[in-house]
């Protein structure tokens, strides 16, 4: 039964694609920074060992003391493994290469499913006041993977604009269903978004077009373009939106979260 004490929690998004190099940690973080921009508070929980969304946002490895990895694997508390970024409004739970031996680790652990789950539902998450908890899921489904989507109100897929795309999500589905089935039976897609588009490909106005006529509504309104300000953005540790404001890759991204939250009812159309 639900904690009527409790103020309401916040929106859970994974974000989640098996195949790498999609743009899923950039549609994370940036996600992120747009929703700050609509003045929500958001926290970005960073669950690939490879920690790009922790460099991402300026969290250098030597400031990841306490991980997703200590959240997962010791029950650390989230004091400790929450940290603000220089985006004020903007918080993430880092990850380093240790996450990497969690799936080993966690394989005995009868609740391995529902650990992250149980961590962001702490009555210790309430001070926070987050609007919106982001999960940067690893290239793969994994029991890490699979964390997220139990925690999740919802799975948010970036799909790359290129040949055999949609070929790679009929996985990720039966994960979902799966998931949804056995642990989650809330959990839905909240949208597919077209990452790395360039209009002026043949190839990848296809890849909309397949995209639209086979998941319909499901695909946002939103494209994500090509674009070079969003590719530099990561190497000087900042979201797009603050390394180029005006960008093409900015604009998209802010469109994509009034989206979002025009989905969730939090934003007049």
């Amino acid at each position: 039964m639900a904690d009527l004490s409790r103020p309401p929690g916040p929106k859970i998004i994974a974000v989640a694609n098996q195949k790498g190099g999609v743009g899923k940690t950039t549609t994370a973080i940036n996600l992120a920074a747009a929703l700050v921009e609509l003045e929500k508070t958001v926290l970005v929980v960073d669950l690939d060992p490879q920690g790009n969304a922790s460099t991402g946002l300026g969290i250098d490895p030597s400031e990841r003391d306490m991980t997703t990895y200590e959240l997962l694997v010791d029950d650390a508390p989230l004091d400790d493994v929450i940290q603000e970024t220089e985006i004020a409004g903007l918080h993430i739970v880092p990850a380093t290469v240790d996450l990497s031996s969690a799936d080993i680790e966690l394989i005995s652990n009868e609740k391995r499913s529902f650990l992250l789950h149980d961590a962001l539902r702490q009555t210790a998450m309430d001070r926070y006041g987050f609007d919106y908890i982001l999960i940067d899921c690893p290239p793969s489904l994994s029991l890490l993977t699979v964390n997220a989507m139990v925690s999740a109100h919802s799975v948010l897929i970036p799909l790359q604009s290129e040949f055999f795309a949609l070929e790679g999500l009929s996985q990720l589905m039966l994960t979902i269903r799966e998931v949804r089935q056995t642990a989650n039976p809330d959990l839905r897609i909240e949208g597919v978004i077209l990452t790395m588009f360039d209009r002026r490909n043949n190839l990848s106005q296809q890849v909309e077009q397949d995209a639209r006529a086979n998941l319909g509504d499901l695909v946002f309104d939103t494209i994500i373009p090509r674009n070079v300000r969003v590719s530099e953005a990561p190497s000087y540790a900042m979201p797009v939106l603050s390394y180029d404001p005006n960008s093409q890759g900015a604009v998209a991204y802010r469109a994509l979260a009034r989206e979002v939250m025009q989905k969730n009812g939090k934003l007049a159309a």
